[in-house]
């Protein structure tokens, strides 16, 4: 059995930021189109298992709707949890809750929330990141990428501008066998 693909999809302010100090995601507003998601549905349609930090949980749990409807979901905490949608609490080093992922039967997991992501980048087990760059500074506030991370190879796939200033980048992670030689 293969382990599951792990994919990110993120927006960011240019500065790096994935929220404000507080949480609050109220600066993507800006881009918000009728009828355009960014292929977001598409994206989430291809996941069968949402593994989301804890602090990313407790914002979402804030949204009103569980935008999760349909998806095994696993929060990564070190504290126990109360699942008040189905939701499973895992604790672990990246590498382990993975082995766990895979014997559950996940085959793609969307991977969200700051620490998670670079815990699973670290690890080496992020396998392709869509980042959405939002035009805006925010000067403060939460990081997409949590150091000390180690140097990764990107391989841009794509790139999409919208006509709201979002810049939208879809890399797949260059493992070293496949690395290009200089």
């Amino acid at each position: 059995m293969e382990r599951p693909t792990f994919s990110v999809f993120i927006a960011t302010s240019l500065d790096g930021f994935i929220a404000r100090p507080d949480g609050r995601l109220d600066w993507l507003d800006a881009v918000q189109r009728p009828g355009e998601d960014h292929g977001y549905a598409r994206f989430f349609a291809g996941v069968d298992t949402v593994l989301v930090g804890r602090s990313t949980y407790e914002v979402v749990l804030g949204f009103g709707a569980w935008p999760y409807d349909g998806k095994r979901v696993v929060v990564r905490s070190r504290r126990p949890g109360t699942p008040r949608h189905g939701e499973a609490f895992m604790a672990g080093p990246p590498a382990e809750v993975a082995v766990r992922l895979q014997a559950a039967g996940a085959r793609r997991v969307y991977v969200d929330g700051g620490a998670t992501i670079s815990a699973f980048l670290t690890a080496g087990l992020v396998d392709d990141l869509v980042v959405s760059v939002i035009p805006v500074v925010l000067g403060e506030g939460i990081r997409l990428f949590h150091p000390p991370l180690p140097e990764r190879a990107l391989e841009l796939q794509g790139s999409q501008p919208y006509p709201s200033g979002l810049v939208q980048l879809s890399y797949r992670i260059v493992s070293r066998s496949d690395a290009r030689p200089g």
